[in-house]
């Protein structure tokens, strides 16, 4: 059985969650619940903390995870990305009090309050900037206040947060996050884990792409099929109206509108959009 841990709470657990059970995946029904196991898919999940995740996969405890990017690298754990998951997004940045700092280059010297020092340390080695890096577990927006350090490196989503501590990021991202899926080092790979790889890949294209069908005149097919290549090629059938066919293709989510107003100038008519549930490609 496939041995596959989740995050237990937070943003991460809720996307993570959700994109289970689109994957047909039997999830927890109670969030104290640290173990559910799918038997139908040959699946257990375990709830863990996100930052523990991928300590356990990279010891092989469990055989892969679900954890964010910045958690996997701030942990030095003997675990690889496997895929993304398209949630979560994130940038990790340095940030000082308003008008302070301006250059990462500046950081010579200074205290950096940080929840990852996995993450600072090795990114600023490869500057050649030595800063003292001060690990706290939360709120690192107040260590400047308190007078605990001079900068902070964080994640930062909106920035709302760091403008209420009177904050201002400074310098390129340290590092782009997102949702990822994980699993060991040099391990062979595990016994189904194709298969729940697949599953979700399939909730990924389902989630960037919709079905569109339309009407058109056979002499003006090609210019419509420019406009849907589809992921291959899109389905051409003749209608029994004479002189018309009925186009299928996958396209794009976020150019839907766009495809529909540019189709319909050409003569398509009946467009039509469906979501998709789940795909294989």
């Amino acid at each position: 059985m496939l041995k596959v841990a989740v995050p237990n709470k937070g943003a991460l657990s809720e996307a993570a969650a959700a994109m289970l059970v689109e994957a047909g995946y039997r999830q927890r029904r109670n969030s104290k619940d640290l173990v559910t196991v799918d038997a139908e898919n040959d699946v257990e999940f375990f709830y863990l903390r996100p930052r523990d995740i991928a300590i356990y996969v990279g010891e092989g405890t469990l055989d892969a995870g679900i954890t964010g990017r910045d958690l996997l690298l701030d942990s030095g754990a003997k675990a690889d990305e496997s895929m993304t998951l398209g949630f979560a997004a994130s940038t990790f940045r340095f940030a000082a009090a308003e008008g302070e700092l301006s250059a990462v280059e500046q950081l010579a010297g200074k205290r950096i309050a940080t929840s990852y020092p996995g993450i600072v340390r090795p990114y600023l080695s490869s500057l050649g900037i030595e800063s003292e890096v001060v690990r706290l577990d939360g709120a690192v927006e107040t260590s400047i206040r308190l007078g605990v350090a001079d900068a902070i490196a964080d994640v930062v989503e909106t920035g709302t947060t760091l403008r209420q501590a009177g904050l201002a990021v400074f310098g390129e991202p340290i590092l782009q996050s997102e949702g990822v899926l994980i699993t060991r080092s040099g391990a062979p790979e595990p016994t189904g884990f194709s298969v729940f790889q697949r599953r979700l890949q399939s909730v990924l294209v389902a989630r960037t792409y919709v079905m569109m069908d339309y009407d058109i005149r056979l002499e003006d097919v090609e210019r419509a099929v420019e406009l849907t290549p589809g992921i291959e090629s899109p389905t051409v059938s003749p209608l029994h109206r004479e002189g018309w066919a009925a186009v299928r293709a996958m396209v794009p989510r976020a150019a839907t509108q766009r495809v529909m107003d540019d189709l319909y100038a050409v003569g398509a008519r009946g467009i039509l959009v469906t979501d998709i549930l789940s795909c294989r490609i």
